[in-house]
């Protein structure tokens, strides 16, 4: 098979849980555990980070990602999902894994694959950790793809493991309180490694600390003592944070809640000086230069990582920004940030998949807008119409477009230079906008 032969393969004889929502999803590591003998555990060869959480967790690993890459290591990243391109998922120092690579790894696997039955996600984790060992990586970045504790990802021992928050997403697989979600996502907490949380609740953090100290696990939490001082936007849509352990730093993500993102980071890239790893922060001759390279690295984090769609400027006049914010956690924010925009006008290109918490979100909606109503690609995709209907029950003024493309391009055509456009409510949506516009 070629390239194109074996994406297809992937998507097509391979269950996706993006794709296919609960019949795409395994619960379970016995597949994965099958796969790791079999290209004789790879991923022991290199240290890995682990990073699970409802929302951040994107925006943490590739910013520790960066972080690392920055000061020499030869760095992995693996995330999901993609938005434009496949190979986006599976890194080394921002630059994707080749189509030479995809090919053989499924060509040369294919028999035993078969015989398998992995899903998609599974199978694409195994190729991540033997990409990363053949290409002799320092450390990998690993986020979780669904949960935690039956994640596939969930066979390492990191060196440090990250929870970054617990909110209400994919309860039909996690549970439906906070307490059996953080269950599942504290599954990745392994015997003696250190785990950074981010933000814990009254409901979560007995979850945590009972996790904890039954692997003898030490437990940081970043709300203590948080690295952020204070924080400012400035003219260009950057933050710029006061912070106690790096001083200033600019920020080019840009959205008002990613404050909390970067005091989880703050404080796992702390924990991992004192494990050792970005020694030179320690040793106070080499200080000045290791805090100039991690400054650096956390202000242009997309640009060594690849990172995407989070508050992501398109374009100028009008304003376009794009972000995959898609569940009640993440509206939190966007609704109040987007209410906040100074402008004449705005227009929200919207759409949701069907098993997410749909009234919950729209009632986040901001109500001075108009809205236009589209559907990705993709079998889980809510329906234009449906979505509308609903919108409208909760006050929400709009129309409905057939595709993203058209829904965006009507966008463009109802709005003046100094209004402004914001596209998301889904990876999907945005997937398809950065393609096709981007």
């Amino acid at each position: 098979m070629d390239y194109d032969s074996v994406i297809e393969y992937l998507f097509q004889c391979l269950p996706s849980f993006e794709q296919h929502g609960k019949d795409g999803y395994k619960e379970g590591l016995s597949n994965s555990l099958e796969l790791d003998k079999h290209f004789n555990h790879p991923h022991r060869h290199y240290a890995t980070i682990h990073v699970a959480g409802t929302n951040g967790k994107g925006t943490c690993s590739h910013s520790i990602a960066a972080v690392f890459q920055t000061c020499g290591y030869r760095v992995g990243l693996y995330t999901s999902p993609h938005l434009v391109d496949f190979k986006e998922r599976i890194k080394i120092n921002g630059q994707p894994i080749s189509n030479e690579y995809v090919t053989s790894f499924v060509n040369e696997g294919k028999e035993f694959f078969d015989s398998l039955h992995p899903s998609f996600f599974e199978l694409t984790t195994a190729m991540a950790f033997k990409y990363f060992k053949d290409m002799n990586v320092d450390i990998a970045v690993i986020e979780v793809g669904l949960g935690g504790r039956l994640d596939c990802t969930n066979i390492i021992t990191p060196i440090l493991s990250v929870i970054t928050n617990i909110s209400f997403d994919h309860t039909q697989y996690l549970g439906k309180d906070l307490q059996k979600i953080a269950a599942e996502k504290a599954g990745i907490i392994k015997p003696n490694v250190p785990v950074v949380i981010g933000e814990a609740t009254e409901e979560t953090r007995p979850v945590f600390e009972e996790v904890a100290r039954k692997n003898n696990a030490r437990i940081i939490y970043a709300q203590e003592n948080p690295g952020v001082l204070n924080y400012a936007t400035t003219d260009n849509g950057h933050i710029v944070y006061q912070t106690w352990c790096l001083g200033k730093i600019e920020s080019s993500l840009c959205g008002t809640y990613q404050v909390n993102n970067m005091n989880t980071i703050l404080k796992s890239l702390r924990t991992l000086a004192g494990l050792g790893y970005l020694s030179d922060c320690s040793d106070v001759t080499n200080r000045d230069k290791c805090t100039l390279e991690q400054k650096e690295a956390l202000k242009n984090v997309c640009e060594l990582t690849g990172l995407q769609g989070r508050w992501q400027q398109i374009r100028k006049n009008p304003l376009v920004i794009c972000d995959t914010g898609h569940n009640v956690a993440a509206w939190e924010y966007l609704g109040k940030q987007i209410s906040s925009m100074p402008c004449s006008n705005k227009i929200i290109v919207f759409g949701m998949v069907s098993d997410k918490d749909v009234d919950g979100v729209l009632q986040l909606l901001p109500h001075d807008a108009y809205y236009i109503f589209t559907a990705a690609n993709n079998h889980r995709s809510l329906p234009a119409t449906e979505l509308y209907e609903k919108a409208v029950s909760y006050g929400l003024n709009g129309e409905c477009c057939a595709s993203v493309k058209e829904a965006y391009s009507k966008a463009l055509t109802i709005t003046l230079p100094e209004d402004f456009i914001f596209v998301g409510g889904s990876n999907y949506l945005v997937g398809e906008f950065l393609k096709e516009f981007n």
